[in-house]
């Protein structure tokens, strides 16, 4: 079986690769023992239920095991695989983490990431489950279940890339469907570069496009409390605000690399008593900024998050 960690893009912390990868239970490895009274609790049976009557929605999340073999190890889902065992199923699908540290994806990653929910419900219907057992078993209202199905109803397959591991609440679709494609991949890699993903961000964003950047373009844009005039002027600043990203993303690589060199120089100028001596008699001035570039935090890639 080719291993889909061969595919995983370098530069995405905390998600799932694109892809599910249909696996052999008996080479997933469970990271922790369940509890002796987990398969009497009622959290378990409503997992055997929910199986028995729609199949699994919320696929069991793993990464590569790193000895090489052809194992994998089980990060998320262990009552899920238990439940699968007892059945008597062979296989199973998965999802394939892209952050293999455990520790790291049980504090910072919780739940599938709304494009990845969406993508699973779906998954769901087209086997034929009725949009009802899947709302009891993820214990949400038909009408829930229904917006999450059209989660991606307008939105840009470009925009969708970008978010696609993203925490964006489905209010955050609903303000990026209010804009033409370009402006949906704009606003979604600000919200990116910003790491946030609040509702309020993404109106403000709104509020900031210009008018014909939006779908409805003939439609003045109402925002609860702010002015038209206001409106203007947050546009103009957006679009500066963007310009000014944009400018700063073409050099930051290099300037990173210039900061990194030159404060390890200066470090080791500093770690001479001679030089320390000399500037203090004759540039106490430059001593002062030297020091300062000297304690400089390391500045880290945006991607090394």
């Amino acid at each position: 079986m080719k291993r889909a960690a061969d595919k995983r893009p370098a530069s995405v912390n905390h998600g799932f690769e694109d892809d599910c990868v249909t696996l052999p239970i008996d080479v997933i490895l469970p990271l922790r023992p369940l509890g002796k009274s987990a398969k009497s609790s009622r959290k378990y049976r409503q997992i055997v239920a929910s199986i028995a009557q729609i199949g699994i929605v919320e696929p069991p999340v793993v990464v590569p095991n790193p000895d090489k073999s052809a194992t994998w190890l089980l990060l998320d889902g262990h009552l899920r695989i238990e439940a699968l065992k007892d059945d008597g199923v062979q296989k199973v699908e998965c999802l394939v983490a892209t952050d293999d540290e455990a520790f790291t994806y049980n504090r910072q990653v919780s739940r599938l990431a709304p494009i990845q929910e969406h993508r699973m419900i779906r998954k769901a219907i087209e086997r034929g489950v009725p949009e009802e057992k899947i709302a009891a078993a993820l214990d949400l209202g038909t009408r829930s279940i229904q917006k999450k199905i059209k989660l991606l109803d307008g939105i840009s397959e470009e925009a969708i890339a970008i978010l696609k591991d993203k925490p964006a609440a489905g209010a955050v679709f609903d303000a990026l469907r209010k804009m033409k494609t370009m402006r949906q991949i704009e606003a979604a890699e600000l919200l990116v570069n910003a790491n946030t993903y609040s509702v309020a961000y993404v109106k403000a964003i709104l509020a900031g496009t210009p008018q014909a950047q939006l779908v409805d373009a003939s439609k003045p844009k109402k925002v609860k409390g702010i002015t038209p005039e206001a409106i203007a002027r947050m546009e103009q600043e957006l679009a500066r605000l963007q310009e000014g990203i944009a400018s700063i993303q073409d050099t930051y690589g290099q300037d990173h690399l210039h900061l990194t060199v030159i404060k390890a120089y200066v470090g080791k100028l500093l770690g001479n008593a001679r030089v320390v001596r000399y500037l203090m008699q004759t540039r106490p001035e430059f001593l002062s900024e030297f020091q300062t570039i000297a304690e400089t935090d390391a500045v880290m890639p945006a991607d090394a998050e």
